[in-house]
């Protein structure tokens, strides 16, 4: 995680046994809340705030561990109560350092006004301007590139539980940017993925109607055919000829390959062997030849 303004500067070294390994997994596991009551904080979290429940398990110890999470991201907060006469319970109805990040500080602290949830005060703005800094607090990355640090703007305000446990609300415009610009992304992609869900609806639609749709007599024998594809298209085919002379071609085939692949290669099979087997009846051979000549 990187806090923003700070720098991040890495040498590869060579000897280094994670140098060339993706990264293990890592991330926060929970915060913890203290409170006086864990399940009349539960309800304001999960009601008030529309937070999820993370967990709520009985510790071999008998103690009780409940985490409630925010709709969005993975952050978890931990709710513990405390021994009355322990250190936690003294951090209960402080500030607790954690910041909720939104797109937007005013629909948020309108929708949890009306739940009433308790604010210090209104959302204010908050914009500042940053002049060439001194090296003592300068960004790094700014002085290298001999530029003025951006202008930095947001909106805050602070909230509290039923505790007094203070929490910061607040928005970045560059936040909301990058959120305006992953929505948008999101669409996309939810848009892609219906038009290739629709694409392979008519894949398979087309695909169904290469298969028989009339059986060609014959006085001396009852037949069908069916092919169920374990996706939405596929390799398998089958196929009835008629060979003239009261003869049938019965072809049974499995396409090297799964979906939309494996489906091209069986209708151009399909084809092939349509377009050729005026000379199976009489001349087999000639015809499985051309047919793979073509194929």
């Amino acid at each position: 995680m990187r806090m923003a303004g700070s720098p991040s500067f890495k040498a590869a070294d060579a000897s280094d046994p994670a140098v060339g390994r993706p990264e293990a997994h890592l991330r926060i596991q929970a915060v913890n809340v203290f409170v006086r009551d864990q399940e009349q904080s539960l309800r304001f979290y999960l009601d008030q705030l529309g937070f999820s429940l993370a967990f709520d398990v009985c510790l071999q110890s008998g103690q009780r561990w409940v985490a409630v999470a925010p709709p969005d991201g993975t952050a978890v907060l931990t709710l513990i109560a405390p021994d009355p006469q322990s250190e936690e319970y003294k951090l209960i109805g402080r500030p607790t350092g954690v910041a909720f990040v939104t797109e937007d500080v005013a629909a948020k602290y309108a929708e949890w006004r009306k739940r009433g949830v308790r604010f210090r005060h209104t959302p204010r703005l908050r914009r500042v301007k940053y002049q060439r800094q001194t090296l003592d607090g300068a960004n790094p990355e700014s002085l290298l590139l001999g530029k003025k640090t951006p202008v930095w703007g947001g909106v805050f305000t602070r909230f509290e539980d039923l505790d007094q446990n203070s929490f910061a609300l607040v928005s970045f415009d560059e936040m909301s940017q990058a959120a305006e610009e992953q929505r948008r992304a999101a669409a996309q992609k939810l848009e892609s993925e219906r038009r290739a869900v629709h694409e392979l609806e008519i894949a398979k639609q087309v695909q169904a109607r290469l298969f028989p749709q009339t059986l060609p007599p014959l006085a001396n024998l009852d037949y069908a055919g069916l092919c169920l594809q374990a996706s939405q298209v596929g390799g398998d085919y089958y196929d009835f000829l008629n060979l003239g002379r009261e003869r049938l071609g019965l072809v049974l085939g499995d396409i090297s390959g799964k979906g939309i692949a494996g489906a091209l290669l069986m209708a151009n099979l399909q084809a092939n062997l349509r377009s050729q087997c005026a000379i199976a009846l009489d001349e087999p051979e000639r015809l499985l030849h051309s047919v793979n000549q073509l194929f």
